[in-house]
């Protein structure tokens, strides 16, 4: 089987912290993801993970104006520049501080970023080549000016609509504005006069006003206005910027932790610390909306360019929602697992995937838009294992609570519910292949428990084990079952047998998990000290095993003591499943690696990284000496304490709790993978880790993938080669180039999707097979690709279907000969074929629909009944358009036609 795997999405996390952000035309909106950006598009209902990864949690991210270029600032002020359309980073580069505000300009010349109490401006990168002020610029980020004026960190920084001055904020209970440049007649100014730090400052959309808002719910309004005497109304000061209103929002001891203005619309949004909401409108304050959006404090709001959706970000509980206020509807909610996934399974047809957590939650995702589709409740506790019934419609669940639940996934309700006769948690669950039968052990008892699903009845109470049962597996012909126990035996059952005996298989260690290969005739089972042994179901003979210890250790926590080889007499795999041909095995533990075993040989295949996020314990290999203090390591002392209030001092993480502990210290999540699966079709996989759900494809799209590219491929070549192969056309000239061919194929080498796409419709059906029969053979699965994703994205369906049959006629003996390489290409041009196959039939389907329908309607007739079908099947139009006229005149009556 292929084993080139590449991440291609991140789902499950919907974002941790940080800033959000719309893009310029305001349908795409951008979300950190711990130490990864995703994008949700919000009109085509899909989302999308970056490739590039930061080594800790990003903390600002914008956007330049033309929304080409993505500026991304870690933790630590490490920043990663990259292109946006093409997804590809261009430059690193690191502020040497925390970066606490980022903006570039209206203009998209500059970016300002406030590095601590220091406010930074650098010019926007260009492109390498390009001349500037006469001369070639080569280096990527250029300091413009560094200003120090600050006492506190500066936590907003805005620019004015002709980018040339800034307005910052900061924690130091003032505001300030500053000049792009040097100004005749201008000073920095300082705009103080709140009692506590100013979260946010905005100019007006005609820059004569200035809002500033506080963190203890005060708006102040500024204006650049003189003193005058209250008695003479006489100029007494020079004009300077002066508080002349000033407004509170007044939410019962609330925060504001975020808000957010739309200049031109003049709106102000306000996140408040209870997780309301408010939406105002300025200047004269009055409010529009105060609704509540979460149970926690809102962190972060933004708004998009027309100002018509508002996006919220809350970390604690991970949720992003984005909300249209003129409508008041949601166009986004999601949030994810609010503690660490325990297992996962796809669904038979591999569209979906379902995940369970300790928050008692169950959430169906849809692999293709990346969204949670919809998230059952009804557990009270940690839900630990979840099987699929074979037709995909019927989800098992098992929970701590002491249940299992079936749930119904075209209704989406639960159907029933399993429990045994005395209170138990049940950590693992296995479904019969036929739907009719599940099995379920617990870490409180050592029997299996096995129910009807028709009935709901306990069938049976298998004993054998002499410790806790850990893991179940059914095989594919649902004739045998295995259990893993911790009383390191591993136990093949005949459940539909007459004797239901079991085969015990004597292992060294506790057994953590087991799994079927797809064919039924062999088990592997996961032991505690990191061995995987393979198992001959028919004799019960082992036939093979895997020492992978040394291959999943990896990565040390900061409260280790020993090196991370050192610690692998401590690692093993919690979860191993088979391939979809049983060649390999993919097996997940407490561990940052993931890893691909071939059965037959035992090798290691490859190894998976699945997160180089410092941010989480257990990613790095090598710790530093200088993080080692008297009193621990630094990142397990918290710091939050020293804190200047006492609101963020304050630990309140238990529930009810209202003093806290002011002295508590916080644990850093631990790097995992807790689950593994492989997709139905066996080109991808997914994994259950700290960082969210993982997904890894062989189907994954390159934006960017230059194919033969020299000097000589450019747009501009391309186009004209175009033009002269379209004037060749016009002229009917014996083309003896190809020129179509050759446009075509630069294209290609180019690999830009607009130009291929240009070039693709404009060759003349006509040309088409003259075209596909010249193709070189070492184009053919890109332009199959490309065909294949016109077909379901463009409307031209003859002109899609044309090309489809060129090539299969051209070149099907090739491709037949080569099935095995081309096998994703000729996959979506089946799929392709499929949709449209599917839309043509519901279209005739809908146009005979309607047709009878339109039939079936009464018409206007004469009173004495007339037959107007029959006098059209006879040809009699005249008697037909008699009665139409007298129909007309009101003296007709409704009859139905026969």
């Amino acid at each position: 089987m292929k084993t080139d795997f590449k991440f291609s999405n991140l789902l499950g996390t919907v974002y941790r912290k940080g800033n959000l952000l719309f893009t310029p035309d305001g349908t795409c909106l951008l979300s950190p993801v711990g130490n990864r950006v995703s994008v949700f598009d919000l009109v085509h209902n899909t989302s999308y993970t970056l490739p590039f990864a930061h080594r800790t949690n990003i903390d600002r991210l914008d956007l330049s104006p033309r929304g080409n270029l993505l500026l991304t600032v870690d933790e630590n002020g490490r920043a990663i520049l990259t292109n946006f359309h093409r997804r590809i980073a261009l430059h690193h580069f690191s502020f040497k501080s925390r970066v606490t505000a980022l903006k570039f300009s209206p203009s998209g010349r500059h970016f300002a970023v406030g590095v601590g109490r220091r406010l930074q401006i650098w010019q926007t990168p260009s492109t390498p080549g390009t001349e500037t002020n006469g001369e070639i610029e080569f280096a990527p980020f250029v300091l413009h000016r560094d200003l120090a004026a600050h006492f506190d960190s500066v936590l907003n920084i805005e620019w004015s609509s002709d980018s040339r001055f800034l307005l910052t904020a900061s924690r130091d209970l003032t505001a300030r504005v500053w000049s792009l440049d040097p100004e005749e007649g201008f000073e920095p100014t300082t705009l103080a006069g709140h009692r506590q730090g100013v979260v946010a400052a905005y100019f007006s959309g005609n820059q004569e006003l200035i809002y500033t808002v506080s963190q203890d719910g005060a708006l102040f309004r500024w204006e650049y206005v003189a003193k005058k005497d209250p008695d003479t109304m006489e100029d007494i000061a020079d004009a300077r910027w002066r508080i002349v209103k000033k407004d509170f929002f007044m939410q019962n001891n609330a925060k504001v932790n975020c808000a957010a203005f739309h200049a031109p619309s003049n709106f102000l949004v306000v996140g408040f610390s209870n997780g309301l909401f408010g939406l105002y409108d300025l200047p004269e304050f009055n409010m529009i909306h105060l609704l509540s959006v979460s149970q926690s404090n809102i962190d972060v709001v933004t708004i998009n360019q027309t100002g018509e959706w508002l996006a919220f970000g809350s970390s604690k509980h991970g949720q992003l929602l984005v909300w249209e206020w003129q409508s008041e509807s949601y166009i986004l909610k999601q949030q994810g697992h609010l503690e660490s996934m325990n297992a996962l399974v796809y669904s038979p047809d591999g569209q979906k995937i379902v995940t369970t957590a300790d928050d008692g939650k169950v959430k169906v995702w849809d692999v293709k838009s990346g969204f949670c589709i919809v998230t059952f409740t009804e557990h009270t506790s940690g839900v630990t294992a979840c099987e699929f019934a074979k037709k995909g419609n019927v989800l098992f669940t098992a929970s701590l609570d002491g249940s299992i639940r079936a749930w119904d996934l075209i209704r989406y309700r639960n159907f029933r519910t399993f429990t045994a006769p005395s209170r138990l948690s049940f950590s693992s669950l296995a479904v019969d292949p036929t739907g009719e039968v599940i099995c379920a052990g617990s870490p409180d008892s050592f029997d299996i428990h096995v129910w009807s699903v028709q009935t709901g009845q306990l069938l049976d109470q298998l004993s054998g084990h002499e410790g806790p049962v850990s893991t179940l597996a059914f095989a594919s012909d649902g004739n045998h079952l295995v259990s893993g126990s911790w009383d390191h035996t591993v136990r093949i059952w005949s459940i539909f047998g007459r004797t239901q005996t079991s085969e015990p298989l004597q292992l060294v260690s506790d057994v953590l998990s087991v799994a079927f290969r797809p064919d039924g005739k062999q088990v592997a089972a996961s032991t505690l000290d990191g061995q995987l042994s393979f198992w001959s179901v028919h004799d019960a003979v082992q036939e093979g095993g895997i020492d992978g210890r040394r291959d999943v250790s990896g990565g040390r926590k900061v409260s280790d003591r020993r090196t991370a080889a050192n610690v692998a007499g401590t690692k093993s795999f919690n979860r191993i499943t088979y391939s979809a041909d049983g060649s390999c095995i993919l097996a997940g533990g407490n561990s940052k690696y993931i890893c691909l075993y071939d059965v037959g040989t035992g090798s290691l295949v490859k190894k998976f990284t699945i997160s180089v996020n410092t941010s989480i314990d257990g990613t790095q290999e090598i710790l530093n000496s200088r993080d080692l203090t008297e009193a621990g390591p630094r990142a397990l002392i918290d710091e939050t304490g020293e804190a200047s209030d006492l609101e963020d001092r304050v630990d309140r993480t238990l529930p009810g709790a209202k003093r806290g502990d002011a002295g508590a210290r916080t644990t850093r999540p631990e790097v995992r993978v807790t689950s593994v699966d492989f997709a139905p079709t066996g080109r991808a996989f997914c994994a259950a880790s700290t960082e969210g759900l993982l997904i890894y494809s062989l189907d994954t799209d390159f934006i960017f993938d230059p194919f033969d590219l020299d000097i000589t491929i450019t747009p501009s070549t391309i186009l004209a080669t175009l033009d002269a192969a379209k004037k060749a056309a016009a002229s009917d000239t014996v083309d003896d180039d190809n020129t179509f061919l050759k446009a075509l194929i630069m294209s290609f080498r180019l690999n830009e999707s607009k130009l291929i796409r240009a070039v693709y419709e404009a060759i003349p059906p006509s040309d088409i097979p003259l075209v596909v029969r010249t193709v070189p053979t070492v184009y053919l699965p890109r332009l199959l690709r490309f065909v294949a994703h016109a077909a379901e994205e463009t409307p031209h369906l003859e002109f899609n279907l044309m090309w489809i049959e060129s090539l299969f006629g051209s070149h099907g003996r090739y491709l037949k000969d080569n099935s095995g390489t081309f096998a994703p290409e000729l996959r979506a041009v089946q799929r392709a074929i499929d949709d449209i196959r599917e839309n043509l039939k519901w279209m005739t389907e809908k146009n005979l629909y309607d047709l009878n329908y339109l039939l079936s309607q009464p018409v206007l007739a004469k009173k004495k009944p007339t037959n107007a079908l029959m006098a059209t099947d006879s040809g009699e139009m005249d008697g037909l358009d008699d009665q139409m006229e007298e129909a007309d005149d009101g003296e007709g009556e409704w009859i139905g036609l026969e």
